[in-house]
């Protein structure tokens, strides 16, 4: 089944969920090839983000070091 659109919650974890049970039937998500369900879940994760167009984290525009002077 193809994954659903949407940035809602409900969508994301059916997405993640969907893949996931692919990952027990055949090993593969996608084209990939997780060694372990933590990795498997990862990927899923990671996946679901980019189908519904949504950042995981958010990324500080400060620079991350100190200028002197």
């Amino acid at each position: 089944m193809p994954l659903k659109k949407g940035r809602s919650n409900k969508a994301m974890s059916s997405n993640i969920k969907e893949m996931l049970d692919s990952w027990k039937q055949n090993g593969k998500i996608g084209t990939s090839s997780p060694a372990n369900k933590k990795k498997a879940i990862k990927q899923a994760v990671a996946i679901a983000y980019r189908k519904s167009g949504r950042s995981r984290r958010k990324i500080s525009k400060e620079p991350r070091y100190n200028v002197a002077g």
